[in-house]
């Protein structure tokens, strides 16, 4: 067994590589939220202590700490032992003494070991509801008179693709989105990205609007929505609703069985959970965030 430090966009395909080995419905990740999360924004990697655990060549475990706190963690559970050694390389790859690791409710023996590292379930505030569909049913996507739908062409479309992410969501009280075209093209270069499965509504001049961008594990047929937006300019039109049953209906021609997202569960931002739920997607787990 040998721990490595993080070295770029191999050592993010390995990730990916052990995520899919151990996906499962009830996995908090994915694929294409893993690419999302590592490449939506550009010069972030120093603000990342990253480390892989390989066992034979072989990538067992990683570890993904973001200051000044947050850990995110995906272990092989044949090595449950490199639990306790990924929470200790986490007190000496960031400053301060805070720490948060968000799981799934599901992720019991996990749970664990933080309890016993002083790490305490948070009994209120931020959580998300996983929730996943069936794609045997589809309804047809809808816009409005005069609106657009169309899958994203490549490249050419980064920075009007950016700029609408940017659009939904940069809230008030927020930190604006630091998605941009060069982050964007980014993201379209990694694996498993694909353009067909990319989703933008445009308004009657062209502007885009609303999107969704699917992500397709074809191996376990199962699509993940991320991200999924709309202009505030533009809402209340089913315009979201539009785009992501769209990217749905390509990832089913794809091979996909099944979609699934992960919205807000708590009453902070109610309408993207109403929105998935009107579409038939139903809950089925949701996380807890760990505090020590």
């Amino acid at each position: 067994m040998k721990r490595r430090d993080y070295e770029g966009p191999g050592d993010l395909r390995a990730m990916q590589d052990l995520t899919r080995r151990l996906w499962s419905p009830e996995s908090r990740w994915h694929i294409g939220g893993l690419a999302w999360s590592r490449l939506q924004h550009l010069g972030r990697e120093p603000e990342w202590p990253t480390s892989l655990w390989e066992h034979d060549g072989q990538v067992v475990a990683w570890a993904w700490a973001q200051r000044p706190g947050t850990l995110d963690l995906r272990l092989d559970p044949a090595y449950p032992e490199l639990a306790e050694e990924i929470l200790h390389w986490s007190d000496g790859a960031v400053e301060g003494l805070e720490r948060d690791v968000t799981l799934l409710e599901s992720e019991t023996d996990l749970a664990a070991v933080l309890r016993r590292h002083g790490y305490r379930a948070q009994e209120s505030g931020v959580f998300f509801t996983h929730m996943r569909l069936d794609l045997d049913a589809l309804p047809e996507p809808k816009v409005p008179a005069g609106h657009t739908l169309r899958a994203v062409r490549g490249e050419q479309d980064a920075e009007a693709r950016a700029a609408v992410h940017r659009a939904a969501f940069s809230l008030p009280g927020l930190p604006p989105s630091r998605v941009t075209a060069e982050s964007y093209r980014q993201v379209m270069r990694a694996w498993p990205y694909r353009a067909e499965l990319d989703w933008l509504v445009e308004a009657p001049d062209g502007t885009p609007v609303a999107f969704c961008l699917v992500w397709l594990d074809e191996e376990h047929r199962a699509a993940l929505l991320e991200p999924v937006g709309t202009d505030p300019a533009h809402r209340r039109l089913g315009l979201a609703s539009a785009a992501t049953l769209a990217a749905l209906h390509a990832a089913r021609r794809l091979g996909a069985r099944s979609a699934f997202v992960a919205p807000r569960g708590d009453d902070g931002h109610p309408m993207a959970r109403r929105t998935y739920e009107s579409l038939g997607f139903r809950g089925f787990a949701r996380t807890v965030t760990f505090v020590r």
